[in-house]
């Protein structure tokens, strides 16, 4: 059958990993793979965290259609949530009016994203996958600016350097990840603050991607003491251009419920939510209602907490082992829960992502190489800005299950390493 009438769609990289690995027989949650691959957090059962949710109450009234842009217990949650750990003391506080809430991150980001208008948008390089297609889609009303980020300033931009790219690039929006996927580079503090001057200053949106903010550690490896937002900055939050996305995916470790939210300034997320109903017409009623019950404060707390001490003790274990490896991973933030790494040490052909990836596959282990990362919608731009060594390792399964993947990693490393001796 002919599929001319259809454009050749990408896959996203992480996607692609997967579909690779189900041709060798991986299925989701197989004890006999390691994904290191993609970017989902163990689901289960961990020290000190509240109980999972298991059941979910359904009312016949909650089967019909239900807000477009969300139910307002959960909005008002969001806003609560936000204002309690990000707002205290602040004059402006969100209000439901600031939130909205979507089936999952990616189909908010794809609602936010439908709502610009036509100007420049920078964008970052690397950062997430789905970043590329989802800006590609609307490359006729939207420009898209790569700004490439290099081992030289830890994969960083200063405010000071932003605030010249938004004036030099005529930048109507700057899209960007933070902490970002894949580096793990945090915007904090006096630095944070400097984005939001600047974006106010000459009216560029900023756009965050939160989905990582709990996952922080300290300088020194230890669990962050709380999670990092460009909340926390915002002057007015009806006036100042910042846009937050995140959800319960990554931060509360519920990738399968699929809720996602937006803060932002009301006309802003009026304009967001109307996208929807072309989009996807709103997200099921019974999972925003126990979403809310999932952001309740002691709850909440306690899950954050948690997380950021289990993934503190798996980053250190993936740390250490990738660098007696030989694989170079001083260019690792202090977010999310990925390594990334160059693996310009290792023998060839294994200081190849593509390679690597390759013999990591034949052990039932799943990586990511990092071209995936170069963000280009429309493969606009014909130069590379992340070279053939970079890769991304993910320690979000279980500790178990991550020692078992880095030693089949070690294993494939000692066998390259023998062989390239032997030649």
């Amino acid at each position: 059958m002919s599929t001319a009438a259809f454009r050749d769609v990408p896959y996203m990289g992480v996607i692609w990993v997967v579909d690779e690995a189900m041709k060798r027989g991986f299925r989701n949650l197989d004890p006999n793979w390691c994904n290191l691959g993609q970017g989902m957090p163990e689901i289960g059962p961990i020290e000190g965290a509240p109980e999972r949710l298991r059941t979910i109450d359904v009312a016949v009234a909650d089967l019909a259609y239900g807000p477009v842009g969300g139910i307002d217990a959960l909005r008002e949650r969001v806003a609560e949530h936000y204002n309690r750990l990000f707002r205290s003391g602040k004059r402006s506080k969100y209000r439901k009016e600031n939130v909205g809430i979507a089936a999952g991150g990616r189909l908010m980001l794809s609602r936010l994203i439908a709502a610009l208008g036509s100007h420049n948008l920078g964008h970052v390089v690397p950062d997430y996958t789905a970043y590329e297609d989802l800006l590609d889609y609307h490359r006729y009303r939207i420009k898209p600016i790569a700004i490439e980020t290099t081992p030289d300033t830890s994969f960083h931009i200063p405010a000071s350097a932003f605030e010249t790219l938004v004036r030099q690039q005529a930048l109507g929006s700057f899209l960007i990840s933070n902490p970002c996927n894949p580096t793990g580079n945090i915007i904090e503090g006096e630095e944070l603050s400097g984005y939001v001057h600047a974006a106010r200053k000459h009216g560029c949106f900023l756009l965050f991607d939160e989905f990582y903010s709990h996952f922080i550690v300290d300088k020194d490896g230890a669990p962050g003491r709380e999670p990092v937002s460009a909340a926390s900055v915002v002057d007015d939050v009806d006036r100042d251009p910042v846009v937050l996305v995140d959800g319960l995916t990554k931060n509360y470790r519920y990738p399968g419920l699929r809720v996602g939210w937006i803060l932002g300034p009301s006309a802003v997320i009026e304009q967001v939510t109307r996208t929807a109903s072309a989009i996807d017409g709103g997200p099921p009623v019974p999972i925003q209602q126990a979403a809310a019950r999932l952001l309740e404060p002691d709850r909440a707390d306690q899950e954050t907490t948690a997380t950021r001490a289990a993934f503190a003790k798996k980053r250190q274990l993936m740390m250490s082992t990738l660098g007696n490896m030989g694989i170079d991973v001083q260019h690792t933030g202090r977010g999310t829960f990925y390594i990334w790494a160059s693996l310009r040490k290792l023998a060839s052909p294994l200081d190849n992502a593509d390679a690597f990836f390759r013999a990591a596959l034949d052990k039932k282990v799943m990586t990511v190489p990092g071209r995936f990362f170069d963000v280009n919608p429309g493969r606009a731009r014909s130069a590379r800005m992340i070279d053939e060594t970079w890769t991304r390792f993910s320690f979000g399964p279980p500790i178990d299950n991550v020692r078992l993947g880095l030693d089949r990693l070690r294993s494939i490393q000692a066998a390259g390493a023998g062989t390239a001796k032997a030649g």
